[in-house]
């Protein structure tokens, strides 16, 4: 389930002063990232997790945003919702299958710069190898030097259909609707750091 998701996510530094033209390159800190999800559950109230191992790159043109790009992988294994029986049944074949799809990938095709800090990022999104387009509504932290380096963060959102997926697995209930809804939404949070 989720997202990216991943994602996700991750064209953080894309509003960094550059000389225009310049193109950079960028990492994403795993240590200071994750990917989070939210679902319903039996129709009245909504179970949030996360996928602990983000990781990914990022090229970035100050002088032509269009051409940046950003490639991220998030470990399938790692989602993690404060309990361990239903990790386990979202890692099983019913759901993620983990064994066969260790990784939930993200690969962007253009970003959209709308201004006051806010990017559009519109890319691929594979989960369980099905591979569908999903856009990221993307907020940008400033720019800071710190730990020898140049970081910036961002926070990244959109929704998804698990069953665009092949997530489909669910039940019935007697009093109508389904232990598990179809709409996930999915945040991430990432930290990037400019490879100097």
């Amino acid at each position: 389930m989720k997202k990216a998701w991943l994602s996700i996510l991750m064209v953080v530094g894309l509003t960094l002063p550059l000389v225009a033209g310049e193109a950079s390159e960028w990492k994403i800190d795993p240590v200071h990232s994750s990917a989070q999800f939210a679902v319903k559950h039996l129709m009245v109230s909504t179970v949030r997790g996360e996928f602990a191992e983000v990781q990914g790159t990022a090229v970035i043109d100050e002088g032509n945003l269009s051409g940046s790009k950003v490639e991220v992988e998030i470990g399938s294994a790692s989602i993690d919702t404060r309990n361990e029986r239903r990790n386990n049944h979202l890692k099983s074949t019913d759901f993620l299958d983990v064994e066969k799809h260790p990784k939930l990938l993200f690969k962007s095709k253009r970003v959209e710069d709308l201004g006051d800090g806010k990017l559009k990022i519109v890319g691929d999104l594979t989960i369980r190898g099905i591979t569908k387009e999903v856009a990221l509504d993307t907020e940008l932290s400033p720019a800071i030097e710190a730990f020898r380096g140049v970081r910036r963060g961002a926070s990244a959102t959109t929704t998804i259909n698990r069953q665009d997926f092949d997530v489909s697995w669910n039940q019935a209930l007697d009093a109508g609707g389904v232990v598990v809804g179809d709409e996930v939404r999915i945040t991430i949070d990432v930290e990037l750091i400019r490879a100097d």
